[in-house]
């Protein structure tokens, strides 16, 4: 979002990490669980650096309360002081990096679906542009003091759940939209650079690539060479960059996105092992299931059964 009139200037933008640290990890999906909202403590969950490169099936509002940090959404760099709010839309690839300070706040997860079971909550997000326009907003002091025992209520309806927890969340949350308009300043963007724009770009590849994985629409590519190739750029340079920034190499982001993709197909269809295999590039079952297992430690039958629980 580039910054308006009243964007408020910010200090000297750093880049991505020049080396991977140990807490900067590719976040998993988690599609295939079935809840509406979640909202969780930054604290107690951990605040670790991590780069979600995927879609996701959720919207994602995070009320920062202390720390600063620098945010990549897309192909601009923000950076991130407390008090503020951010609102992640499930199709952005977002790169996160504490900077100083001890990170807190509390963040709230919600489904697509649970959007358009609440129209007056859809409505408002819609109109004022959440997600989209209005992706990160830094707080007035008036607005960081009526937010957070919102979502302190937001919380505490979490833990405490009940027959009419998920209604009383969607009140709260649309007090949390209001408010967060009043006196707020946008951050400015700052342009990534353009190893990272490369990064960018294999990732937003990859999801165009699986995004339609069907019985009718196989998965097209498949190896490191033919994505560096569609990107124009050498494989091995290509390899070098995702290294630096992820710590994992162009095979090992395309093979953990095919086995999310697996996963949602067990969960999510009835399709045989052969036809779920196929969708995913592999020609008969057993070389499908012999890859499931090395990876998940299970076949894709006790997968069926038995989903393993997720990383947010």
């Amino acid at each position: 979002m580039k910054s308006g009139a009243d964007t408020q200037p910010i200090t000297q933008v750093h880049d991505m990490p020049s080396v991977v640290t140990p807490g900067l990890t590719p976040v998993a999906r988690s599609y295939f669980e079935d809840w509406n909202i979640r909202v969780i403590d930054r604290v107690e969950s951990g605040c670790d650096n991590y780069m979600s490169p995927n879609r996701r099936d959720f919207y994602k509002i995070m009320f920062m309360t202390s720390g600063t940090a620098l945010k990549s959404l897309g192909t601009s760099n923000y950076q991130i002081e407390a008090p503020t709010i951010l609102f992640l839309h499930p199709n952005e690839i977002v790169c996160w990096r504490n900077l100083s300070g001890k990170p807190a706040g509390i963040y709230c997860m919600f489904k697509k679906r649970y959007l358009d079971q609440h129209p007056t909550l859809k409505a408002l997000v819609e109109r004022y542009k959440f997600f989209t326009e209005k992706r990160i907003i830094r707080l007035s002091d008036s607005s960081f003091q009526a937010i957070q025992p919102l979502f302190q209520q937001l919380l505490n309806l979490t833990e405490t759940g009940g027959e009419l927890a998920e209604e009383s969340m969607q009140a709260y949350l649309q007090l949390v939209l209001i408010e967060s308009l009043k006196g707020a300043q946008y951050p400015t963007a700052h342009e990534v650079t353009d190893d990272y724009r490369h990064v960018h770009d294999f990732f937003q590849l990859l999801e165009k690539v699986t995004a339609t994985i069907n019985l009718y629409t196989p998965v097209k590519m498949r190896t490191a060479g033919e994505f560096a190739e569609q990107l124009g750029l050498h494989p091995n340079y290509l390899n070098r960059l995702l290294k630096k920034h992820t710590g994992q190499n162009i095979s090992t982001h395309i093979k953990d996105r095919l086995l999310e993709e697996s996963k949602a197909l067990l969960l999510q269809t009835d399709w045989t092992l052969q036809e779920i295999g196929q969708c995913i590039g592999f020609a008969d079952q057993p070389n499908f299931s012999q890859f499931f297992k090395k990876y998940m430690g299970i076949t894709p039958n006790d997968f069926r059964r038995t989903p393993l629980s997720p990383v947010y």
